[in-house]
Formats: structure tokens, C-alpha cells, sequence
């Protein structure tokens, strides 16, 4: 089984959380390959079984080079292949329930018809260019710890 986790990242946050659940699935068997969303030429589906993405969240959506990514993505090529989706944002986002880049790229991959393995993942960065909130990251290693053991269940 092998998957991908693909990213982008204005302030390093969103790299650090993608690097975060990478190591941890390795950790935990997996064998994974993981990529800047800048770094992406030509991706061979036949070579992954599911896909991670994330994205920070800026004025409620996804990065354009995460959206652009979409919008050339296969359905056809990755339907009923598993996702996960995962984002940094402000805290105050959370807290009154706003739209979020997780959210967003969660429902453009239903839309080609593949299959969620948990629900998204919010991190909390504190200010617009500040850090991790603390314990995001060992919250990003759980979330990381839940999404293999999910594809173990399902024997993807």
C-alpha cells in the first residue's frame, strides 16, 4: 500500500504538519512519498492508493496552486481511491465555524467520487505568519496514527 501527501505552505506550517503525518504513517508501515505542491510535474495514479492533502487556509478557501492541482485532477484515474484532507488556520476560524481549506478540498474530492477515510483536519497557527499553536503537532501525529489504521481496516 502506498500513498501520497501533497501540500502547500505560505509560512512552513502546513510543511510541518504534511511532514509530521508522512513520518508518522511510515512509522506506522506505510509507505509513503510526499511533495510540495510546487514539486509536482507529472503524477503516476497507478503508483498510490490514497491521497493526503492540505492546503493552508487563506480568506476562507485553499491555496490557488492546491486549487489548480484540483482542477487537473483525474476523477476517473482516482476514483474510489481513499483521501485524507488537512489545513492551518486561524484559530478564530474554528471557533465560529467558517469555511476552510480542508473543507473545500474535502468536497472537490467526493465530487470525483473518492472515498474520505476520516473526517478533515484543522491545525491552529496563531496569527497570519505565526507559529503552530502548541500541541498541533502531536494532534497532526494522532490524526496521522488514525488515518493508518483506518487503511489497515480497509486493507487498501
Amino acid at each position: 500500500m502506498k500513498g501520497i501527501v501533497i501540500y502547500d505552505s505560505a509560512y512552513g506550517n502546513t510543511k510541518k504538519v504534511a511532514e509530521t503525518i508522512t513520518d508518522t504513517l511510515k512509522e506506522s508501515g506505510m509507505e509513503v512519498d510526499l511533495f510540495s505542491i510546487k514539486n509536482i510535474k507529472k503524477l503516476n495514479v497507478k503508483d498510490y492508493n490514497f491521497l493526503i492533502l492540505g492546503s493552508p487556509t487563506r480568506f476562507g478557501t485553499m491555496s490557488f496552486g492546491i486549487k489548480f492541482f484540483l482542477g487537473k485532477l483525474k476523477g476517473e484515474e482516482w476514483m474510489n481511491k481513499s483521501f485524507a484532507a488537512f489545513d492551518t488556520e486561524n484559530p478564530e476560524n474554528m471557533e465560529h465555524k467558517e469555511w476552510s481549506a480542508a473543507e473545500k478540498i474535502a468536497g472537490r474530492l467526493r465530487d470525483k467520487n473518492m472515498s474520505q477515510l476520516l473526517p478533515v483536519f484543522k491545525a491552529s497557527v496563531l496569527g497570519l505568519k505565526g507559529t503552530l499553536q502548541e500541541g498541533e503537532i502531536e494532534r497532526a501525529k494522532d490524526y496521522a496514527k488514525e488515518i493508518a489504521a483506518k487503511l489497515k481496516e480497509e486493507k487498501i
